[in-house]
């Protein structure tokens, strides 16, 4: 029994090493909550710059839409006066 007794006061880390592994628990937590709080602050700004892309990219596709439509009734016009040309040559 004095064996068994022994063996579990050895097993038991001596006072400076539990200082040792308490310092690098903290350490490392200190660490990940500084990464998380910097993680945080990059998904932010990149959600800001996705939001800012997005209303980029609506603001061309609006753009693009407008131009399309004035093509689209230029090219009527060409087309009125194309036929009014060759109705007269046909005339």
């Amino acid at each position: 029994m004095g064996s068994d007794a022994d063996a579990q006061v050895l097993a038991l880390p001596p006072p400076e090493a539990e200082f040792h592994l308490s310092s690098l628990v903290y350490d490392m937590s200190h660490q990940i909550q500084m990464a998380m709080a910097n993680m945080l602050k990059i998904t932010k700004e990149v959600d800001h710059d996705s939001m800012g892309i997005t209303e980029e990219i609506s603001r061309c596709k609006d753009s693009a839409l407008e131009r399309k439509k004035a093509l689209e009734d230029e090219k009527e016009k060409f087309q009125k006066a194309a036929y009014t040309v060759l109705n007269m040559l046909n005339n």
